[in-house]
């Protein structure tokens, strides 16, 4: 049997993200840095994290909403018999 489904968009970008991440976490660890420069670095890491995830539900909540106005707006062309790409 063939397996169809294979891998969604966001599947694959969580195991990019995932692999990244465990990398990242493996460069850290085994850097040549004292101790006190690894915690430096992780902390510095985490902060730049910290302000992504704060900016991440606005940009996503901006993203749909764009996202939903041109989907209505191609379905009301597509509607109404005007084709944005000239084909219809």
């Amino acid at each position: 049997m063939t397996d169809t489904r294979g891998f969604s968009g966001s599947h694959l970008l969580i195991a990019f993200a995932t692999g990244a991440a465990a990398g990242a976490v493996v460069a850290l660890v085994t850097a040549p840095r004292t101790g006190k420069e690894t915690r430096e670095a992780l902390q510095g890491w985490a902060d730049d994290v910290r302000g992504k995830a704060e900016r991440l539900p606005r940009a996503m909540g901006a993203a749909v909403e764009r996202g939903t106005k041109a989907g209505k707006e191609a379905f009301a062309e597509s509607y109404r018999g005007n084709s944005p790409h000239g084909d219809g």
